[in-house]
């Protein structure tokens, strides 16, 4: 599979395979406009990771890839699997995602 081919999900839908490497699904509970705010900080937190590795900052690196864990547990990428989960806990889980991009 390449990155440009469509993502596989597994047949029970809780990981998703990209470039035959298994990674856990954001959970199909977190409606599609749920799913932008956390994205968009992901993608946010991304750049700043690579970011402070060109300018060679552990400090921001590290403060960054926080952030990406944050982001991946808002979309239940991260923590308990989603799939683990109550109803009322996968909510929670976006509602006290990541604030802001800047955080």
């Amino acid at each position: 599979m390449t990155r440009n081919s469509p993502t596989a999900v597994t047949p029970d839908g809780h990981y998703a395979v990209v470039d035959v490497r298994r990674r856990r699904a954001t959970a199909p509970s977190v409606p599609d406009d749920a799913q932008d705010r956390p994205r968009g900080h992901l993608i946010a937190a991304r750049r700043a990771v690579a970011h402070a590795r060109r300018a060679h900052d552990p400090e921001a690196e590290g403060a960054a890839r926080k952030r990406v864990r944050q982001a991946k547990a808002a979309l239940g990428e991260r923590g308990t699997p989603w799939w683990k989960k109550g109803p009322a806990e996968r909510v929670a889980g976006r509602r006290d995602g990541p604030a802001a991009p800047d955080d």
